[in-house]
């Protein structure tokens, strides 16, 4: 849940906020969970907004300072560019009575030993003085000095290996996710990132020979939705940077903070693996927690006049309401909104280092688009009452974190969407003031579907509050000259087509202003003036927009012709109505089961405390039989006995008798499946949000 900012007070184990007289308790003494735990401690380290530098994480006792070495890596050649070669991180550990331990290492390569009874993990990339054992039973761990003898070596399967992902607990065994394969895409702030080509899964589950039929049933039910794992696309890691957090948080980070372990700075929201990595982090291995996000990431290199310029481009995807299209709508009752991705533009030149955040996410009110066979399912909106409390509780989350904020509403202004768009503004007005502002753009019947350079209409809106609230710039020295202290906050129906073009064209104007302010552009020049900085550009949001549809719809953004060549083509149009029925179908037969293995990663439905062995979710006997294959088979076969008797009825007139009968068995079977569509569609089975 959103928590409001209490008062810590520091302890040597991990820190808890207390009640709301202002005491506080350490884990040992009020918390018990260790998973809220370390939530509310993450919470805690990442408490600084973006916009207040000047409160950095405080703890009990300072860190002592990381070396020259660790700082500043040397950098080697790289096809994308300038990159460091990938190594270990280096930090300091505190034991239990606070005193600096040897420091450990971030592993990027590690051994894999397959045994019959266990997995062993041996890092290869600097020397190895203790191996990872996990059992092949039930998952345990634990670090060993040495490899088994040598007389058993022979048996075991070997492979390299380049971090873990976390392990995932079902009813009986337990599931190692691996990283098989990665690919170096670019750098962030000046160290390599690896995007995940191949995951593995690797069974704990030995254990499931002695278990029931029941339980052996259900878990193959479970293993088989890991199978999702293998297709999740756009993770991303770093062994050197914190990747949750943009540039400007980076920057603001106290010392203390940038020496503890990644895991323990990155931003849980972003943190794709969070709740995969407990049980490593409840054994104490930190030098094998990768932290990993889902997102984008796009980067140009490219002329301007006599200028090199670099720009990047990163999403960060929350998980605390990730999901499908369909299957994840509106805000919960915390306020976290399904398809919440902050995006952080990101430009290099001349010495200068420049960035400019962005947020989407849906409309922040409990309501729902249930898929029921039609094209566009009707718009429900829940607890109309709870609207203004989750707008607020939303809208208050993003000034702790951003600073001042501007919802920019998409959506159309009559119709179904009509309806959504006017309970947002009702809900909203309660709360508007000098540092959340309300804009309401009908993108549709102002620019239609070719007209999209109209949008400079609502950058006229906006123009204001963009120069008010900057973007955060660093000179050549490091120094920060400019901070950024607000975001515009962007949504549609599904904060994908519409979104995409309209942040694409706010990025583009505030990237003008940068390149201004560090003098790459003259004052009376634009982007537009260098057609293939130009061009390279709209490639970078047209590739970071089909990301992001991707992982939210299954398809490629709608529009991307005008954000990739800078106006609408045959060849687009075409696409988008190919993409639109690929969304048609993934979201009535394809993403119930999607969304199930998406709860089951992110620890939304916990298998082993659920040990009831009873179906999470109990089907109706139509449900439980309904099939649109086999619907759609009857009604066609229908359809084609009534032709073959209607060719028969000038022999026989009982033929076309016949040939009424199967016409009206065909629409009325026809008529049934419309009627019920929502029971023949592919539906979640293991977790419903909360409304």
């Amino acid at each position: 849940m959103l928590l409001p900012r209490p008062t810590y007070r520091v302890q040597p184990v991990f820190i808890v906020p207390g009640p709301k007289n202002g005491s506080t308790s350490s884990v040992c003494g009020g918390v018990h969970c260790p998973r809220e735990a370390r939530r509310l401690r993450s919470l805690l380290l990442l408490s600084l907004p973006i916009y207040t530098p000047s409160s950095p994480p405080y703890f009990a006792s300072p860190l002592p300072p990381i070396s020259r070495h660790c700082r500043y890596l040397r950098r080697r050649r790289h096809p994308n560019g300038l990159l460091p070669a990938p190594r270990s991180r280096v930090y300091s550990v505190m034991d239990e009575n606070g005193n600096a331990t040897t420091p450990k290492k971030l592993h990027t390569r590690l051994r894999l030993w397959e045994y019959p009874e266990k997995y062993i993990l041996e890092p290869v990339d600097g020397l190895a003085d203790s191996y990872l054992s996990i059992s092949r039973a039930d998952g345990s761990m634990k670090l060993i000095g040495e490899l088994p003898l040598q007389g058993s070596v022979h048996s075991a399967r070997v492979q390299t290996i380049y971090g873990i992902i976390g392990v995932l607990k079902l009813l009986v065994g337990s599931y190692l996710l691996v990283v098989k394969e990665r690919e170096c895409v670019g750098s962030y702030l000046g160290h390599a990132i690896f995007r995940v080509s191949s995951l593995q899964v690797l069974p704990c589950n030995h254990s499931l020979k002695t278990s029931s039929a029941e339980q052996k049933k259900m878990e193959s039910e479970f293993s088989t939705l890991l199978d999702a794992a293998h297709g999740t696309s756009g993770l991303y890691f770093s062994y050197d940077v914190n990747l949750t957090l943009c540039s400007q948080r980076l920057h603001d980070l106290g010392d203390e903070s940038k020496l503890l372990p990644l895991w323990r700075q990155a931003e849980p929201r972003f943190l794709w693996n969070n709740y995969m990595m407990e049980p490593l982090i409840d054994n104490k291995l930190d030098q094998f927690l990768l932290p990993v996000i889902q997102g984008s990431y796009q980067n140009i290199h490219a002329k301007v006049g006599n200028k090199n310029v670099d720009v990047f481009l990163i999403a960060r995807r929350c998980t605390r309401r990730t999901g499908t299209r369909m299957w994840r709508r509106g805000a919960d009752s915390d306020g976290y909104v399904a398809n919440f991705v902050e995006t952080e533009q990101i430009l290099q030149s001349n010495g200068f280092t420049a960035s400019f955040v962005q947020v989407r996410g849906s409309i922040p009110f409990l309501w729902e688009q249930i898929v029921d066979l039609t094209y566009k399912p009707h718009f429900d909106i829940i607890s109309r009452e709870e609207a203004p409390r989750i707008v607020e509780r939303h809208f208050l989350d993003l000034r702790k974190k951003y600073g001042s904020v501007i919802a920019v509403d998409l959506v159309n202004k009559h119709g179904s969407e009509g309806r959504l768009s006017q309970r947002y503004a009702d809900a909203i007005q309660p709360i508007l003031s000098d540092d959340i502002r309300y804009v309401h753009f009908d993108f549709h019947r102002i620019c239609g579907h070719i007209h999209f350079e109209r949008l400079s209409l609502l950058y006229d809106q906006i123009e204001d509050y963009l120069t008010a609230h900057r973007y955060f710039l660093l000179n050549e020295n490091g120094e920060k000259i400019e901070e950024q202290t607000g975001v515009v906050r962007t949504n549609c129906i599904d904060c994908l087509d519409r979104t995409n073009v309209t942040q694409s064209m706010i990025g583009r104007k505030v990237l003008e202003c940068q390149l201004k302010k560090i003098g790459v552009l003259g004052s009376d020049e634009a982007i537009s003036d260098y057609p293939s900085f130009d061009g390279s550009f709209k490639v970078l949001w047209a590739n970071h927009g089909d990301d992001i549809s991707i992982q939210y719809s299954g398809t490629p953004a709608l529009k991307g012709d005008f954000v990739r060549y800078g106006k609408r083509t045959i060849q687009g149009i075409v696409k988008d109505g190919w993409n639109a029925l690929a969304r048609y179908y993934l979201n009535n037969f394809a993403d119930g089961t999607k969304q199930d293995a998406i709860d089951l990663l992110q620890g939304h439905y916990i298998v082993s405390v659920s040990r009831d062995f009873a179906p999470p979710v109990k089907a109706g006997i139509l449900e439980t039989y309904a099939s649109f294959r086999l619907a759609l088979a009857l009604v066609l076969a229908g359809l084609m006995f009534a032709m073959m008797s209607l060719r028969q009825a000038r022999s026989d007139v009982r033929h076309l008798l016949l040939s009424f009968v199967w016409a009206g068995l065909s629409v009325g079977l026809a008529a049934f499946v419309r009627a019920n569509g929502r029971m023949f569609t592919n539906r979640p089975r293991l977790y419903r949000s909360r409304h």
